[in-house]
């Protein structure tokens, strides 16, 4: 297939609706040179959409796939939760080309029917969909199909080829955005820091233990969406959201990025990338993390503890006061941040496309 004659109908949320919408943003400018046409097909986050919403979606999605039949690949955003695009993209007649890029592998959704009704009646959605879940996952199998799909680690693509045998896994890697070159780690202040968005499972609930076993005069800088709403901790500044220069500003004062990250849910294993990982890589800045989900084959510019957030804190400090060691790592990182752009990475999807 040549892609220069190809229209590519991409549906994502829209710009600045969590993570995936801000990856969505890179993807769509990386992707774009390769194809005669890019339609955007933008909207709004997981628990937005009602059925009646779906259905309009669908049918606007089928109208960019009969406008030019024959010469149209539909690729969407699938997160937990996501069920506008998993059910508008199902089925689409005019044989298009649907693949799609899992961001919580190995759920396609997880929650197939949590539409906007069941998105406010949180005990009702779990109550739906926990006990009957290998069920849904069947659900899940009959609308995936034989399409291709994307993971952003290679456990993800791992977990997707076991969950979903008659379809296609590839592994392909979550791109690194453009930042600004800062000091080197070894040279920053004696700081470690977290970051992202606040909610289970990312580590922020680890915060008094970190302090506790971290020495004292390694200062913990806290900073993220929701950060701001955390109880405060003696020896911890939170400093809420930052963007522009407060977030180089962050970075260029901590010398490695922790990840206490744990268990995320219930329902079992997920292998999703790590946004948090690839925005320490663009500023050139080192991880510790524990030995979890798809953050265990981290093979270059993260140190990687099989243990509990005590050992975590104990390897962290090592690591940071020892400038040879911490200066491998970083020189990893740079390397990472190189390889990993997105007019790089998006070749994975480009080379799968072009050979249907």
């Amino acid at each position: 297939m040549i892609l220069r004659d190809c229209r590519l109908v991409y549906v994502a949320p829209r710009s600045g609706v969590g993570g995936v919408g801000d990856y969505a943003d890179d993807f769509a400018d990386a992707v774009r040179p390769h194809f005669g046409e890019v339609i955007e097909y933008r909207h709004e986050g997981p628990g937005s959409h009602s059925v009646r919403d779906i259905l309009r979606h669908r049918r606007a999605i089928q109208e960019l796939v009969d406008a030019d039949p024959g010469r149209v690949i539909v690729h969407c955003e699938l997160s937990g939760g996501s069920v506008m695009p998993f059910w508008a993209t199902a089925g689409l007649t005019g044989d298009p080309v649907v693949t799609a890029t899992v961001h919580d592998p190995p759920g396609l959704v997880w929650w197939p029917a949590r539409t906007k009704f069941l998105a406010g009646k949180k005990v009702l959605n779990h109550s739906l969909h926990y006990p009957l879940r290998s069920g849904w996952r069947a659900l899940e199998r009959r609308v995936a199909g034989s399409r291709t799909f994307f993971a952003l680690t290679r456990s993800g693509a791992d977990s997707l080829a076991r969950e979903y045998p008659r379809a296609t896994a590839k592994a392909s890697a979550l791109f690194v955005p453009a930042r600004p070159d800062i000091a080197p780690a070894e040279e920053r202040p004696l700081a470690v820091g977290l970051f992202g968005l606040v909610y289970r499972g990312k580590g922020f609930d680890q915060i008094q233990q970190l302090r506790h076993s971290l020495p004292r005069d390694i200062a913990i800088r806290i900073a993220g969406r929701g950060t701001e709403l955390l109880d405060p901790v003696d020896g911890v500044e939170i400093l809420g959201e930052v963007n522009g220069p407060d977030e180089d500003a962050f970075f260029a004062s901590i010398r490695a990025l922790v990840l206490p990250y744990g268990k995320r849910s219930v329902y079992g294993d997920a292998f999703p990338a790590s946004s948090v990982v690839t925005r320490a890589i663009a500023y050139q800045t080192p991880v510790a993390c524990l030995k979890v989900g798809a953050l265990a084959e981290s093979d270059s510019g993260a140190l990687v503890v099989d243990g509990d957030v005590e050992e975590l804190a104990e390897a962290t400090a090592d690591l940071i006061t020892d400038p040879i060691a911490l200066g491998k790592l970083r020189r990893e990182v740079e390397a990472l941040r190189i390889s990993h752009t997105a007019e790089l990475v998006v070749d994975d999807f480009v080379s799968v496309w072009a050979a249907r």
